[in-house]
């Protein structure tokens, strides 16, 4: 018997229909059956105003998940927490480490968790720790920490662990949902700071090999050279992916070159996009 699963975008930094609101961030929600997960909750409560005009009930949620600690993926933890208390959070142990960015002339700023976020993360009911994979609700799984295998990935920008910026930040808590669907693989993304065909790699090695039909969410190629880009459009021609939806921390000239490199296979994003799946 099939089951189906809807994933539709909470927040984003575009909108899809009229009457919705975008910020930089990102937000999914993911109705798994009769489960509904949370994954990344945007970079301020703006997915409560969202929710209700998609029909979505923050109320009723099994589990959230971090994708990292980066501050437009945590800002609304607190009230997603606080609307479904008895949810479980799943985020790696460093995503709650100080996090900070650096611009062009190196100046610092924060980047991590709120201290609402953490004291969100310190008070919930049930902490899933996820280095390693981790079933989230029967059959949707979180990556846990993804190795570096490829040699034209990085992180995607200059991160770092200390205001001064002196420690880099390799982003281990980066991690991807994904679950198996009858066209195959699902994976759905929140910036892939460990590198979109890194992830792909690895989540391919965890499922013994399976097909990847779709790939959803942000690819942080925003800054990627023409290098790295050239190397990732190999990467994923490779793998034949039915649907590529590039959002978020993308880049619009990446999403540009995607959308030119793989005809009638790329959607559009934007709060209120709603995408289905069969199990």
């Amino acid at each position: 018997m099939s089951e189906d699963i809807r994933i539709t975008v909470l927040v984003e930094n575009s909108v899809h229909e009229r009457g919705l609101k975008a910020e930089h961030g990102l937000a999914w929600h993911i109705q798994f059956g009769s489960r509904q997960v949370l994954f990344d909750t945007g970079q301020t409560d703006l997915l409560v105003e969202n929710a209700p005009l998609l029909g979505i009930s923050l109320e009723q949620l099994d589990a959230v998940v971090l994708s990292h600690g980066h501050d437009d993926h945590t800002g609304g933890l607190k009230t997603a927490c606080a609307r479904s208390p008895a949810a479980a959070l799943h985020l790696h142990p460093a995503a709650v480490e100080a996090k900070f960015s650096a611009n062009a002339q190196g100046i610092p700023r924060f980047i991590g968790m709120s201290t609402d976020a953490k004291a969100a993360v310190s008070t919930s009911a049930t902490i899933v720790w996820s280095c390693g994979l981790t079933e989230v609700v029967p059959g949707l799984f979180a990556t846990g920490e993804i190795p570096r295998q490829t040699d034209f990935e990085d992180v995607g920008g200059q991160f770092y662990l200390d205001e001064r910026c002196q420690k880099p930040d390799p982003l281990v808590d980066d991690q991807a949902l994904f679950f198996e669907s009858q066209g195959g693989l699902v994976v759905v993304l929140g910036c892939a700071h460990a590198g979109v065909v890194n992830t792909l790699l690895h989540i391919e090695q965890l499922t013994g090999g399976k097909r990847i039909q779709a790939v959803l969410g942000g690819m942080h190629l925003l800054n990627a050279s023409p290098a790295r880009l050239a190397a990732t459009v190999v990467a994923l021609r490779q793998r034949e992916i039915s649907l590529l939806v590039p959002s978020h921390c993308t880049g619009w000239a990446a999403v540009a070159r995607l959308w030119e490199c793989f005809p009638g296979r790329c959607a559009a994003t934007g709060v209120g996009r709603r995408f289905a799946f069969d199990r």
